[in-house]
């Protein structure tokens, strides 16, 4: 006797509602999938998951209110099986590595998802894990950088924000010496050749947000 399969259960996540329903559209022409609810940003997210209990989220990472990174800790934490897949316009190796870590189990591109979509649900459904190309290789290129610490991100988000030297002293109660050491840092970490250069690996890399 076979015993007909119940459909995967999506929950799609995203603050802008045309993706969404492009994700909807492909996904209704799945026997096999069916989009059981949506959010716009990472609070919504989690009230859906625990209504909906989905088999597989589709979660963006910038939306307003809560994050998508924040949204998949507060979701495994409270169901650790929950399986995520990170559906985004960012490449960067560190914000990869954050989701990652925070318990996604596959980074998939936007521009990607016509093509890869489909069978990244499955295969995460299916307990397997999946990296955009794109975005290993941005991984495995920094895998020997040194990380930047929570005080040098901070400073080069200061940075890209206009401040000089002697206002980030100010904003973070150090010394001017200390900020030149700390941007000396960054500068030599990142392989940056200048303020502008860093802000710009930092951007590309997804180690800060504007």
């Amino acid at each position: 006797m076979n015993i007909k399969q119940e459909p995967i259960g999506i929950l799609t996540v995203d603050d802008h509602q045309l993706l969404r329903a492009g994700v909807g559209a492909l996904i209704a022409n799945q026997p096999d999938m069916k989009l059981i609810g949506e959010a716009s940003n990472g609070r919504e997210a989690i009230e859906q998951y625990r209504q909906l209990r989905p088999d597989v989220v589709l979660m963006d990472l910038q939306m307003p209110d809560m994050n998508g990174i924040d949204a998949i800790i507060a979701i495994r934490s409270e169901f650790p099986s929950a399986k995520v897949v990170v559906l985004t316009t960012y490449a960067g190796d560190a914000l990869a590595q954050r989701a990652l870590k925070a318990g996604a189990q596959a980074y998939i591109l936007k521009s990607l998802v016509r093509h890869d979509l489909l069978e990244t649900i499955r295969a995460v459904h299916a307990g397997s894990k999946r990296i955009a190309p794109d975005v290993a290789i941005e991984i495995a290129q920094h895998t020997a950088d040194g990380a930047l610490t929570a005080r040098e991100i901070e400073v080069l988000t200061l940075i890209a924000a206009g401040h000089s030297n002697k206002g980030i002293a100010t904003r973070l109660s150090v010394t001017e010496e200390t900020i030149k050491m700390h941007v000396g840092n960054v500068l030599a970490k990142l392989g940056a050749n200048g303020r502008a250069h860093a802000v710009t690996l930092g951007l590309k890399r997804g180690i800060i947000q504007l």
